[in-house]
């Protein structure tokens, strides 16, 4: 049964893919079809919404595509959705087509725009958190995160294989430029001997510390964890630093890059796609609009948009404390 006078809804994914984005698509449009909802996909993000790339959806629109990564609805980052023009073709083409409201799969930018939308338009949008970063205020977990995750962790297994086979000294650049969540909880996974995360700026002059403690302790072989951006301008700049410092080591660099963003999304991701994409559709079919579903102690809450864009998610420190301890 339906709450209110929604009838048709439309989903996009915007901003950085993160796998586990189809399985929130494949939940909204099988949810609102089950509501008795017409639903509609949105190509290529906002820019999309503006360029009127908007079909219906069926159920067999969304099949086999819960193991794929990626977005089926591709996703782009618009620049002409920034301008008051474009944001007002958007909301023209959604009034046409007679779309009462909106669901948008991405992160803090996704929904800055979804906000300004909103306020100018009043328009009823609800916000789905998709991004490898995990960095998103008011929820645990973010889609992605978990498989981001795990591939770091695969890669980094087989780097220590190499570095241990030789003596080595592995500087592992992954994705984080603002936020070192993927990072820390990898270090902690794969022993790592020390991370570097942006949120605590740890000196080079303590890492080489850790390094010839490590060394006193009979370690041959050593991973570091390097979060990408310019806190510590990426991993090669790092390994060049330590190696001025301190050469001990065999010294080499691997950056991650975009395989982190790729793949089958784990069971966890799955999951947690399909709980927030229905959490979304009843959640609109309820009236509450211009909200991120989020994450709480393994149940589904929903928090304001201006809260999830204007607050930092903050990195754990009881899991930073204890990766200091272990990693001796």
């Amino acid at each position: 049964m339906k709450t209110t006078e929604i009838n048709r809804i439309a989903v996009l994914t915007s901003g950085g893919d993160a796998p586990g984005m189809n399985a929130a698509i494949r939940a909204v449009v099988r949810a609102g079809i089950f509501y008795g909802l017409e639903v509609y996909g949105i190509g290529h993000g906002y820019q999309g919404l503006i360029e009127d790339q908007i079909q219906k959806m069926e159920l067999r629109s969304v099949s086999r595509i819960l193991s794929k990564g990626g977005t089926i609805l591709k996703s782009s980052r618009s620049q002409d959705f920034r301008t008051e023009e474009g944001r007002n073709k958007a909301h023209d083409n959604l009034k046409r087509r007679n779309i009462d409201a909106l669901v948008v799969i991405g992160g803090d930018g996704t929904f800055t725009g979804a906000e300004v939308f909103r306020k100018e338009h009043g328009y009823p949008v609800i916000g789905i958190p998709g991004t490898i970063d995990n960095d998103l205020y008011g929820t645990d977990f973010t889609i992605g995160f978990d498989t981001a995750t795990n591939v770091v962790i695969d890669c980094i297994d087989k780097i220590r294989d190499t570095a241990s086979s030789h003596d080595r000294l592995f500087f592992v650049e992954v994705m984080g430029r603002d936020s070192g969540f993927i990072a820390l909880r990898a270090g902690i996974a794969t022993g790592a001997i020390a991370v570097m995360l942006p949120e605590e700026n740890r000196s080079i002059e303590d890492l080489v510390s850790i390094l010839e403690e490590g060394k006193k302790n009979q370690k041959t072989s050593s991973i570091v964890i390097v979060a990408e951006g310019e806190s510590y301008g990426g991993a090669q700049e790092v390994a060049r630093q330590v190696t001025e410092r301190y050469n001990e080591y065999d010294t080499k660099v691997t950056i991650l890059g975009h395989i982190q963003r790729g793949g089958s999304p784990s069971c966890f991701d799955r999951v947690l796609a399909s709980q927030m994409g229905v959490f979304a559709v009843e959640s609109l079919m309820k009236g509450r609009t211009n909200f991120m579903t989020a994450s709480v102690n393994g149940e589904m809450e929903l928090v304001p948009f201006s809260v999830a864009i204007s607050n930092r998610s903050d990195i754990d420190n009881e899991l930073k404390r204890m990766s200091k301890i272990i990693s001796i």
